[in-house]
């Protein structure tokens, strides 16, 4: 491949219509002799490293990649906290692993049968088509998109030829999540008319810093793939590795051009636990709008428990900063989910009583509706360092082997994805909007349908 950092997109979009999987595993063609799945892992910071160390067998990591080669070595030979945490990789194949900093030579160049996708978020599609163009099976961390076109490729050349793509939406593997939404959606609350959501804010529109010397070792020009040329500086790089006014800096995690900050990131498990139970896993919203009348004190009152470590105040008012406005998004039946400072976790409204749902847990009200529910051993296999993701990935393998759909298929990635690019949207535009769930376009809005 000989692509400028430019091309990435164009790339995925002009092969999605000639991708073809592999009819069988590489381990049923005779060519992987050990009989374990050859992964590539593409970055390697803190999420690839726990990925990393929770593969369970028959996977072998052979090759890693990222643009900054001290996080391959931290990988390699792991300190502080990673070196007990990676030690069974270090002991078994870091030895003969190979290193990139550019995930298209690591797909070029080494025999793999998947890759593992822990990048920012603007290189989870580019990386995943790339990957599918070769053949190769994809575990992505959520979000699965930065935009919602370029989710709806992905999704389509995933669907066309038969690949496994696991989206690393992790709690609808848990036990517990899956019997709580399995309850609601199968009548246990009755009818839901309301879900009550926490107000995750949105990313800032602009990044603008000078420009800093680029530290030994990393490649921006490939950070930065198919973003508007920017120059270093370690606030758009580094993310929760020093801190600013007390509270630990997300880096590229705040700026729009590389993220939907933490309304994609943690708001996407929570619009995950949505659809799931109220059986919108391949459908969407009808119309999105702003919540008036919000008071500002409870909007500071929001942040200062709950986000203040996470993303910094506005220079105003939180009334004003449009990434804190609350927001209403309507789906089919009239069932509104509400983004509402003070709610800790996705709540929902039923005919018989509220459920409230978060990661390996539940709450009922009242408690006397829940019948069967599984016991403490299903929620302890999730305990760990990094939120264990074990199980999940250990479904994406066996999937592999079986070519059965995993437990977080690219379609619940993707219209996941999208009610989180459709709140921040909103947010931008500052207005109501209606959404066409079906052609994935909005109603009457050409401004907003150049956002998608």
């Amino acid at each position: 491949m000989t692509l400028n950092r430019r091309s990435l997109i164009a790339c995925g979009a002009v092969a999605a219509s000639g991708l073809a999987a592999r009819s069988w595993s590489a381990l049923a063609h005779g060519d992987n002799p050990s009989n374990r799945i050859r992964i590539g892992v593409i970055g390697t910071g803190v999420r690839g490293k726990y990925l990393i160390a929770n593969l369970p067998e028959p996977a072998r990591v052979t090759a890693i990649c990222d643009c900054a080669t001290s996080r391959m070595t931290d990988t390699l030979r792991p300190t502080g906290d990673f070196k007990s945490i990676l030690e069974h990789f270090v002991d078994k194949d870091a030895s003969a692993c190979k290193t990139h900093q550019d995930y298209r030579r690591l797909i070029d160049n080494e025999k793999l049968d998947a890759v593992i996708i822990a990048t920012p978020d603007h290189h989870h599609v580019p990386a995943a088509m790339l990957a599918l163009q070769a053949g190769l099976d994809v575990y992505l961390e959520k979000p699965l998109s930065l935009r919602i076109g370029e989710g709806r490729v992905l999704a389509n050349a995933v669907n066309a030829g038969n690949h496994v793509l696991q989206v690393g939406s992790q709690q609808r593997t848990m036990e517990v999540n899956r019997f709580a939404c399995e309850f609601i959606r199968n009548g246990g609350l009755g009818r839901v008319t309301r879900v009550d959501f926490p107000n995750f804010p949105g990313p800032y529109k602009q990044s603008n810093f000078p420009a800093e010397p680029i530290p030994a070792g990393l490649d921006w020009n490939l950070f930065l793939g198919q973003t508007p040329a920017k120059p270093f500086n370690k606030h758009l790089w580094d993310k929760d590795s020093f801190s600013v006014d007390s509270r630990l800096w997300r880096g590229w995690d705040l700026f729009r051009d590389y993220s939907g900050h933490l309304m994609t990131n943690w708001g996407g498990h929570n619009v995950d636990m949505v659809h799931y139970a109220l059986g919108m896993d391949d459908s969407g919203p009808l119309r999105l709008a702003r919540i008036d009348g919000v008071a500002e004190a409870d909007l500071r009152r929001d942040w200062n428990e709950k986000w203040h470590d996470k993303t910094p105040p506005p220079t105003g008012s939180f009334t004003d900063e449009r990434r804190f406005t609350p927001i209403r998004v309507v789906y089919p039946g009239g069932i509104e989910m509400n983004l509402l400072p003070g709610i800790r976790t996705a709540t929902f409204y039923g005919a018989k009583g509220r459920m409230s749902i978060a990661r390996n847990q539940f709450e009922c009200d009242p408690p006397e509706l829940i019948q069967d529910a599984p016991d403490d051993r299903a929620a302890k296999q999730w305990d760990g360092a990094g939120h264990v993701a074990r199980p999940h990935l250990q479904n994406w393998l066996d999937c592999i082997v079986s070519r059965q759909p995993p437990n977080a298929p690219v379609e619940i990635g993707h219209r996941t994805a999208t009610v989180c690019h459709l709140v921040n949207i909103t947010r931008e535009l500052n207005r109501s909007l209606h959404w066409d769930a079906k052609n994935e376009r909005f109603t009457g809005d050409d401004e907003a349908n150049q956002l998608r």
